[in-house]
């Protein structure tokens, strides 16, 4: 029997899930949620999808389903996670899973009270040259783990145009999730202490209330020392949207990404030259390609088989914490420790 399915959140990335979904052939997408009528109802014409609802409490109360994606912004998530779970929904959240640590112990009780099955969209580990350059360090290529640096930007464009809400957000929240996770996955520990500094003023100059970029200093319990920057002020003329620089060292080896000048393809007309995405999301002969599909993918084979997913509650839950922890260090101006659930 087919697995029933419903999304919440109408928007570009929510449409991104839908793909994925309708692909499956074990998968029936039954309903569409979102605050704005109008885009749910348009969402639903174009995915062929029966029942439409403005409210995800309603729809929980009146359609039958087996799992739900929340694709709502970061700051939206806890409560619809929340009631998702004691309806016992398995879940696919969009990251950050919460931005607040009441939501986080929130969503930690009702997913382990009701016993659904929960996966966070942190697909940085599907990433072809991360997954690589991860076996190599898996495989003892590297020896053992010493430091890393992660430079994980975005184009000014995402903050004024992509997110109509950025202002109520972060790029910590927004990229930041994506590095903190990357790093305890090739760490294997957990962040101890964070250390941050920000900046602000060009988005603010430009009518946004939210921080330009933060540069922190992470280090892990087994001593491991890392850092970060985040921001969402690169120039728009960037070839790609993410501006990415990765290196890792290890005690017997040194791996360097850089996946923002890929040369493998390049377009030029009279208009502009450009670098079309075959890496992060694309399509070819009309099906979803790229790792920030195969995440979804990979939820959706769980979901079917019943396999664990990669992703586990606490990657994501800790994540977070690191990430609040990140936040105040920048405020306050001083190195915080993280301070993690008691079961940690």
């Amino acid at each position: 029997m087919k697995k029933k399915v419903a999304i919440v959140g109408a928007g570009v990335w929510g449409r991104t899930h839908a793909f994925l979904y309708k692909e499956h052939p074990e998968v029936e997408l039954v309903g569409i949620c979102d605050q704005n009528i109008e885009k749910a109802e348009k969402f639903a014409d174009e995915f062929s999808i029966p029942r439409v609802f403005e409210d995800h409490r309603t729809m929980l109360d009146e359609l039958d389903f087996d799992a739900v994606s929340i694709v709502t912004p970061d700051f939206a998530h806890g409560a619809i996670v929340v009631d998702c779970a004691n309806a016992r929904k398995d879940i696919l959240v969009e990251k950050p899973i919460a931005t607040t640590r009441e939501d986080l112990i929130r969503i930690s009780e009702a997913v382990s009270e009701n016993n659904v099955r929960i996966m966070t969209d942190l697909h940085n580990r599907w990433s072809p040259p991360f997954a690589v350059a991860k076996q190599m360090l898996d495989d003892g290529e590297l020896g053992s783990p010493v430091s890393a640096y992660f430079r994980l930007n975005d184009v000014l464009w995402v903050a004024t145009d992509m997110l109509p809400w950025s202002s109520k957000s972060s790029i910590l929240w927004f990229l930041g999730s994506h590095s903190v996770d990357t790093l305890r996955w090739f760490f294997g520990d957990e962040v101890e202490t964070v250390y941050s500094v920000s900046s602000s003023g060009v988005l603010k100059n430009l009518g946004l209330d939210t921080t330009d970029i933060y540069q922190t200093i992470l280090t892990f319990r087994n001593g491991c020392i890392a850092s970060m920057e985040n921001s969402w002020i690169t120039p728009n003329t960037n070839p790609c949207v993410n501006d990415i620089k990765f290196n890792f060292t290890g005690s017997e080896g040194m791996v360097n990404l850089d996946l923002s000048n890929n040369q493998m393809i390049e377009c030029f007309t009279q208009n502009e030259s450009k670098h079309p995405d075959v890496l992060v999301n694309h399509f070819v002969h009309g099906k979803a390609k790229g790792f920030a599909y195969e995440s979804i993918r990979h939820f959706i084979d769980c979901l079917v088989t019943g396999d664990e997913f990669l992703i586990k509650l606490d990657d994501a839950i800790n994540t977070s914490l690191v990430v609040l922890s990140i936040l105040e260090s920048a405020e306050k101006r001083i190195p915080v420790k993280v301070e993690y659930f008691s079961s940690d």
